[in-house]
């Protein structure tokens, strides 16, 4: 059964916009889905996470309205299995027969093993972070998902890797393209201050961690942030928050992992 409706919202919700070179996204209330394109075969679509709860009807309209008649979902990819990324998957799954991928340590939280830890409302100041004990955090049950390829190989998208970006949960992923550096970095990295309700709403752009919240190791995260730095991202496409592209964001990066590393 689907989680029930949550009232969260940004001035965004609704919005669909291009993101990068056949990447396409969707603010799904407070989170973003991307759509992208399968160079080989451009009717073919692989949608990257799943929204918040009750959220398939605006995403499957997104859909139509971007690719127009023809097209065919391919797989579905996510980053994690928070209730804001996999919100919609099971309503989803009942228009598409289609795989579903994540990484094998998400696999627990996806397959009816495990649940989440309890939310953390005070590691960071803010009304959602106040709120989020009220966040469904309980396993679901995806039927059709699978571990994702262990050699960095993204289905059906031949120019794309995964990376392991753990810390915000423990098989987290971010997708990267190579040859123009784009990033799609699920919640590794975000450009809004998750935890303050006045900058979700606003959609207020600036350079954060993982929701501080639902984070479970923030060490951890830092490191996967280095990580990600190194990879010298020219666009960062974010689970929350607006799109950030124009430079090389490695240093950005850097500074960020510097400031997680010193939380205690």
């Amino acid at each position: 059964m689907s989680d029930p409706f949550m009232p969260l919202f940004s001035v965004r919700s609704g919005a669909g916009f291009k993101a990068a070179d056949g990447v396409y996204g969707l603010t799904v209330q407070i989170a973003n889905v991307y759509f992208i394109e399968n160079p080989s075969a451009p009717r073919e679509i692989i949608l990257v996470d799943a929204g918040m709860p009750q959220s398939a009807e605006m995403i499957t309209e997104e859909m139509k309205r971007r690719f127009k008649e023809g097209y065919q979902l391919k797989a579905v990819i996510l980053t994690h299995g928070h209730f804001d990324h996999v919100g919609a998957i099971e309503e989803l799954l009942e228009f598409w027969d289609v795989p579903v991928y994540i990484h094998e340590k998400e696999l627990p939280y996806v397959t009816g093993k495990a649940d989440y830890p309890p939310a953390r409302p005070d590691a960071k100041k803010g009304l959602v972070a106040k709120l989020s004990p009220l966040f469904p955090r309980h396993t679901i049950r995806i039927p059709s998902v699978q571990a994702l390829p262990s050699d960095g190989t993204v289905p059906f998208l031949e120019e794309w890797r995964w990376v392991h970006t753990p810390g915000h949960t423990p098989g987290h992923i971010s997708l990267f393209r190579d040859k123009d550096r784009v990033l799609l970095a699920g919640d590794a990295v975000i450009t809004v201050e998750q935890e303050s309700l006045a900058d979700v709403v606003i959609q207020k752009q600036e350079l954060h961690g993982p929701p501080a919240y639902f984070t479970a190791d923030t060490q951890t995260a830092a490191a996967s942030v280095q990580k990600l730095a190194e990879l010298e991202p020219e666009a960062l496409l974010t689970g929350h928050g607006i799109p950030m592209t124009g430079k090389n964001y490695r240093e950005d990066l850097l500074t960020l992992a510097e400031k997680l590393h010193s939380v205690l």
